[in-house]
């Protein structure tokens, strides 16, 4: 009886809670590292450029594996996937704290990425099949929202644990959970491709790689992943110097910076991510462009705000104006997926999401730390200058959404 119970599939509910559970921790072991950074350059003797390529390899490990696993995805156990994603990203992360030299740390650092690529290629996919479309944006704002709080309790838990501990602590216990968490799915059976929307049979047919290539050819999808590209620059840099550009510019104290941003990511980033989700499914019921506008509204309005924290002299002004910020591009969070979801065939949605993290990555956070870093280093350790190329990155990707938008507006209503 246990057995034929365990086979069964969980309800929508109960796969939503353990995936945003999962996608927490996810979001915490990668967050870890922004909060330790200044002891860890001291330790290491590694200069800013550096530093921010210790994210470029992440990314590395991350985008270059993502294509693979999303062909995966569509064809494969995602249970198992998952799983073994989980797992080996916590064991990178472990292994991070115990890097004697940056070029050892680098190769864990793609450890992680490769083991993240898994999970966020192959999670929103089976959370798509499990919730009807017209609740579907609700129930990946809900998963993303983890993204704020597990960068949140990264930043928080490690900064303290840096404070205390040392920096190499932080690592090794932010990943010593998902060597337990990654078997959490594996007992239960999971839900068919397509069934959300009854299209268990389309979805069946397995994509080959002209298949995938081809959502590229596919216009909304295009300036949806364009303008995700642009907006993950920005703020890939921006939450990897975040908290030293406080130190910096303002003489905040290292743990105060992690204690601001993560607070920041936690009230911000949740409550952004949960209206802008909420918000954006009854708009869209009303409008078939309400996800689009959501998008690139959001990002629009967040780039003079961003210009004005890095160039205020207050303190004060500086932090609150990083705040506002913060809060109108997290409103984007399950819009911007979910449109990447549904702009895609029932049976490339696995691809759908490897393509579009290969392409943010790629041409997004992948660079944009180190880019970051290095004008730094030109501008003699100015990091204020060096962080005003982030708001003009929002402001493409605010056209390029406000133009897919317009474009919604005028595709002909079906008969």
């Amino acid at each position: 009886m246990t057995v034929s119970l365990l086979r069964k599939p969980l309800s929508p509910a109960w796969i939503l809670g353990i995936l945003t559970g999962l996608n927490l921790f996810n979001y915490l072991d990668r967050f870890v590292l922004s909060a330790v950074l200044t002891p860890l350059q001291h330790d290491l003797g590694i200069n800013d450029g550096q530093a921010g390529r210790l994210v470029t390899a992440f990314m590395i490990g991350y985008f270059l594996t993502s294509p693979v696993f999303g062909w995966l995805g569509d064809r494969a156990s995602r249970k198992w996937l998952i799983a073994a994603g989980i797992f080996v990203w916590s064991v990178g992360t472990i292994l991070t704290g115990y890097a004697a030299t940056f070029a050892v740390m680098v190769g864990f650092r793609m450890l992680v990425g490769l083991g993240e690529a898994s999970y966020a290629t192959i999670s929103p996919s089976l959370i798509s099949d499990s919730f009807v479309p017209a609740k579907r944006n609700n129930a990946l704002t809900i998963f993303y929202v983890a993204i704020p709080v597990g960068a949140a309790l990264g930043t928080i838990i490690g900064g303290y644990v840096a404070t205390h501990w040392g920096w190499r602590h932080a690592f090794i216990w932010a990943g010593v959970p998902g060597l337990f968490l990654a078997l959490v799915l594996l007992p239960f059976a999971e839900r068919a491709r397509g069934q959300a929307e009854g299209q268990t049979v389309a979805a069946a047919k397995h994509p080959g790689v002209r298949d995938i290539l081809n959502l590229l050819r596919i216009p909304d999808y295009l300036l949806v992943v364009l303008g995700y590209t642009a907006y993950t620059f920005a703020l890939g840099a921006f939450g990897h110097w975040g908290p030293t550009f406080l130190h910096r510019a303002h003489g905040v104290a290292v743990a105060q910076a992690g204690e601001f941003f993560g607070a920041v990511l936690v009230v911000a980033g949740l409550v952004g991510t949960l209206i802008g989700g909420f918000a954006a499914t009854a708009w869209q019921k009303r409008n078939p462009a309400g996800y689009a506008w959501t998008l690139g509204l959001s990002a629009l309005v967040a780039v003079p705000l961003a210009f004005g924290a890095f160039l205020a002299t207050s303190t004060f002004w500086s932090m609150v104006g990083l705040a506002a910020a913060m809060f109108f591009l997290f409103l984007s969070t399950g819009p911007v997926n979910t449109l990447i979801l549904e702009s895609a065939p029932v049976n490339l949605r696995s691809s759908a999401m490897a393509v579009s993290i290969f392409m943010i990555h790629l041409f997004g956070d992948m660079w944009s730390p180190e880019i970051v870093g290095r004008l730094a280093d030109a501008f003699g350790g100015n990091l204020a200058k060096a962080v005003l190329i982030l708001p003009v990155a929002l402001f493409v990707a605010s056209l390029l959404w406000l133009a897919l938008a317009v474009k919604t507006m005028r595709k002909p209503k079906a008969a």
